[in-house]
């Protein structure tokens, strides 16, 4: 028996997030109708691509002035600010773009309420339970962010459940782990390593680099996101981790290997100046819940990482 036809609203469509899990939202079969505001992470040149589905819509607006949700079965928020050093600088922009956006785009639900309120799948972070030194928060912990990014996305996660309480809007909550793929904007790690040894800068760390995360491709994060929808309860909270945590120091070991082609000595490639203030040693969720759906990541990052590199390597990166 074929799976149903889903139809998806998918917020910051032209994000790194966002558009692979729009590609394969249309791969799978689905409409998607993309909403994205083109902020200075956004990927316009992608919009042809996807433009290219008979399938696909698209408007560009900010979800926090959206005054109009077409009808959908799903409404899928990548919309985001996302670097924790730009919110440690102006925390302003996270505020309205991660709360108030939230907060619109549940009004624009509960305003279906007399038809059918499509379930808002609301794309969050590990960040938000705060410091995990050891082990792995479940998703009933207790929400205890460190800076004003994490901070900010768990507030949004926090109206969900108020606005499910008080006006019955439906909802999951995906939390992915560190993100890293092809697409991704210069201000994160990987693509940020790439880019200053193409200048013959020194690669900026936290601290002495010793600081872990777990990386999670995002084509698995759109498939955990695509498992969600399609097997996951009402109102569930998943966490998504994958298999690969690493230090940043041994992520930047591997980016210089890729990129010069032999292992190379950090020392002669990063700067260790840079502090970031409250900064998190660890984060570590279980993803125990999303596995029991069948999902798996499946992409390895020593695989990919050279991948990743090359594409970086020979394209300018702004």
């Amino acid at each position: 028996m074929a799976r149903p036809i889903k139809t998806v609203c998918v917020t910051g469509c032209l994000g790194f997030m966002g558009s692979h899990f729009a590609r394969a939202a249309l791969k799978r079969g689905w409409r998607v109708w993309g909403v994205d505001a083109l902020t200075y992470a956004a990927r316009p040149e992608l919009l042809a691509e996807l433009k290219g589905w008979k399938t696909f819509g698209f408007v560009e607006a900010d979800i926090v002035s959206l005054d109009h949700l077409v009808d959908v079965d799903y409404v899928v928020n990548f919309a985001a600010e996302t670097h924790v050093d730009n919110s440690i600088v102006d925390a302003t922009r996270f505020l309205h773009s991660n709360v108030l956006g939230v907060k619109n785009l549940l009004e624009l639900i509960r305003a279906k309420r007399h038809y059918e309120m499509p379930t808002l799948v609301q794309i969050s972070t590990d960040e938000v339970y705060g410091e995990c030194r050891k082990g792995a928060h479940g998703p009933e912990a207790a929400l205890k962010p460190s800076n004003p990014y994490s901070a900010s996305k768990a507030s949004a996660d926090m109206l969900l459940v108020a606005w499910h309480r008080t006006h019955g809007v439906p909802y999951m909550i995906v939390r992915p782990t560190n993100n890293y793929g092809v697409g991704q904007y210069p201000e994160k790690l990987i693509p940020k390593a790439v880019k200053h040894l193409a200048l013959g800068k020194k690669i900026p760390l936290h601290g002495d680099g010793h600081f872990r995360r777990c990386w999670l491709h995002v084509e698995d994060t759109a498939e955990a996101v695509l498992t969600v929808i399609e097997k996951g309860r009402a109102q569930g909270v998943y966490n998504v981790s994958g298999d690969t945590e690493l230090s940043n120091r041994e992520v930047v070991a591997r980016v210089l290997k890729a990129y010069f082609g032999r292992a190379t000595p950090l020392e002669r490639h990063v700067s260790f100046a840079f502090v970031r203030q409250g900064e998190d040693a660890r984060y570590g969720v279980d993803d125990s819940a999303l596995r029991a759906l069948g999902w798996r990541s499946v992409r390895s990052f020593d695989r990919e990482i050279a991948k990743i590199v090359r594409h970086y390597r020979d394209k300018v990166v702004w």
